[in-house]
């Protein structure tokens, strides 16, 4: 490196550290051990323009290691992104565009939320398939293009290599020999609580060898030089890349190489040992004009007319194509319509109509399918048991980069985080598995509502009364855990009528649903109607003359529910029957509405077969019916008895209360 790139680099390690000062929070080891790393990258490889920072063919950036977040503000600011030294100097305050980990929609350049450990890794994988797959549908209409080809960085931590959502990805990454993926290892044996050597001693290079990754390995972190040329080849990799680079946590501080530097701000006298040691001479929050213009300089001549020439011919090829697909994809690219029409008015089906719901959502998730390019996903190893499978669609793999069809493993948390990384493309993306298993997929799942991504997650298997794999395959909490979940909507369909209206309300919003499936046949019970499903709840069977209960249930249950009803209302009782596919939209209609479903001064029952926990903000004092403790291995019936979720039971508590008893 020349002087004037020295002292650019400089400043930005220097004005890092003074963004995590004056906010006294934050990590500078990252800061000052990473910066040649980000550099490198920014200046020398990454495609990318400030000016216009959605540019479709734009390199994807993910800083996985999101405690280094002043390390790539202070970048972003540097390379002429829409960030100034006052947002710099706003560093993890409200409302600020600097929070304290990189957040997508809040800075300009992020290109998603950081999460925990690992989480920007795999959604970094879930972005190079993004791009493998649009590329491929693309390069299927517009044969040898070149206008879709950008690849994925990411830069990682110690820590991200720990955490079992990297493990999964990385593993998967190989398998699928994603060559658009690279990845930069900030390797500098420290942790938040000390060595890595403590905890983790297993060879890296090996490891990733064995996944199926091209390794390169740079032994001095800071020599851009040597940076610069393993991403180079790494460029040109047949693989997905990891390149180790041996740094030292903290390089300049009087901590160096020490946990102490991890996650706390340098003292006054080390910053200014910082500021001496790196020749800094401004003032705090103060960077040379010098070293700002000698960074832009760099990528200003790299990318030369890179980006006039890609939208020179991006524009003439969005004029001049008659090819309707090819116009359907560019407008994909530039506003995320998936192109697709799609209502429940549009399906008639019989009244005596009875299936499985799982196979009734596999048809009409395939016929969503067959409607639209933009529409991918898999399973968590578990797509034959839970009908997800595309029929008419091929596998993503290397070789067939356009199959819609994707075999995530046994590897839940890596499903929904890659998930996650594709839907910020645009494409509209599923995942399934097993309702029990929803909990090892929460931070995922919380990730996707935190950043209002359309994916879907589809769980099966969703009651005790799958019998006789026991408690650990039986859901009781989930559902409420799901709830729970601020932006995510739960529909738990109970028919396909309300199958066909949640697939409406997938398609027709851009929002995170989980959509929760029986294993078991559901016959359609006369009133129940898709087109009601975007309410949350609505009434199916209204009481003849005097009201003497609301009934309200979900998925399956509501089969029993409306026929203990039909019982008691031989016996004498008037009841309201109410579906209530959705609890969040049902309390995001007005009251007005919800008053006309389920009277204030009624007295009502909840019957679902999980948690009842969640229900008392519908449910009469005591009149929640469901299972609050494990289930247990047996015949369904069996297991359904010994919880008091059976039909007898149900029927005796509803009698009981409603006696007075």
């Amino acid at each position: 490196m020349n002087d004037e790139v020295v002292q650019s680099l400089n400043s930005l390690r220097v004005l890092s550290v003074d963004m995590i000062s004056m906010a006294n929070s934050g990590h500078p080891g990252i800061a000052l051990s990473a910066a040649p790393i980000i550099y490198s990258l920014f200046a020398y490889h990454l495609r990318f323009n400030p000016n216009d920072p959605n540019w479709i063919n734009r390199d994807r950036f993910v800083m996985s290691a999101g405690h280094g977040s002043a390390l790539l503000y202070a970048t972003l600011f540097m390379a002429g992104y829409d960030i100034s030294i006052d947002d710099l100097v706003s560093f993890r305050r409200i409302n600020s565009k600097t929070p304290g980990y990189p957040q997508y929609g809040v800075t300009p350049g992020v290109e998603i939320t950081a999460g925990g450990p690992g989480e920007g890794f795999a959604n970094a994988v879930g972005m190079a398939i993004a791009e493998k797959y649009l590329s491929a549908v693309f390069t299927e209409n517009l044969p040898k293009q070149k206008l879709l080809n950008y690849k994925v960085f990411s830069l990682i931590s110690d820590t991200d290599l720990m955490e079992g959502v990297f493990q999964e990805a990385a593993s998967l990454a190989g398998t699928l020999g994603l060559d658009n993926l690279v990845v930069l290892y900030d390797s500098c044996g420290v942790t938040f609580d000390g060595l890595l050597s403590n905890v983790n001693r297993e060879s890296v290079i090996r490891k990733f060898i064995d996944m199926g990754w091209e390794v390169d390995f740079v032994s001095e972190g800071n020599d851009t030089r040597e940076i610069d040329k393993a991403l180079e080849r790494a460029k040109v990799n047949k693989k997905p890349t990891l390149i180790e680079v041996q740094t030292v946590l903290g390089r300049g501080s009087l901590n160096e190489g020490k946990n102490l530097i991890y996650a706390k701000p340098l003292s006054k006298e080390d910053v200014a040992n910082v500021r001496q040691r790196y020749n800094v001479t401004t003032n705090v929050m103060e960077i040379s004009e010098k070293s700002v213009n000698t960074f832009r300089r760099i990528i200003a001549n790299r990318m030369g007319g890179t980006y006039e020439a890609w939208k020179k011919e991006y524009d003439q090829i969005k004029a001049t194509t008659v090819n309707p697909e090819l116009k359907k994809i560019i407008n994909f690219l530039e506003t995320k319509d998936i192109a697709i029409d799609f209502s429940s008015s549009n399906f008639k089906i019989q009244n005596d109509y009875s299936e499985e719901l799982r196979e009734s959502n596999s048809k009409i998730m395939n016929i969503v399918s067959d409607r639209t390019k933009f529409f991918v996903g898999g399973s968590a190893d578990l797509a034959s048991a839970c009908h997800t499978a595309l029929y008419k669609e091929i596998f993503f793999s290397n070789k067939y980069a356009n199959g819609k069809n994707i075999s995530f493993g046994n590897r839940e948390r890596a499903m929904g985080a890659i998930l996650n990384g594709i839907s910020m493309s645009g494409l509209r993306t599923f995942g399934s598995t097993y309702l029990a298993f929803a909990d090892n997929l929460k931070a995922e799942i919380r990730m996707s509502a935190m950043m209002k991504l359309p994916v879907t997650y589809i769980f099966s298997h969703d009651s005790v009364a799958i019998g006789q794999d026991g408690p650990a395959f039986q859901p009781v909490e989930q559902l409420t855990m799901l709830r729970s979940i601020p932006n995510l909507v739960v529909l738990r369909p109970a028919d396909i009528n309300e199958v066909i209206g949640s697939w409406d309300f997938i398609v027709n919003n851009s929002r995170p649903v989980a959509l929760v499936l029986a294993n078991g046949d559901a016959h359609i019970m006369a009133g129940t109607n898709g087109l009601n499903v975007k309410l949350g709840g609505y009434v199916v069977k209204k009481e003849t003359q005097r009201l003497d209960a609301v009934l309200v249930s979900t998925g399956i249950d509501f089969m029993t529910t409306y026929l203990i009803s039909e019982e008691l209302r031989s016996k004498g009782f008037d009841l309201r029957v109410v579906s209530m596919p959705s609890m969040e939209l049902f309390f995001e209609q007005p009251l007005e509405y919800r008053e006309s479903v389920i009277p204030s001064n009624a007295k009502v029952f909840t019957i679902e077969a999980g948690s009842t926990l969640g229900w008392y903000k519908v449910a009469s004092k005591g009149c929640a019916i469901g299972i609050d403790d494990f289930g247990s291995s047996g015949f369904k019936n069996d297991v359904l008895m010994k919880v008091g979720f059976d039909y007898e039971s149900i029927l005796k508590k509803i009698e009981d209360k409603l006696k007075g008893n």
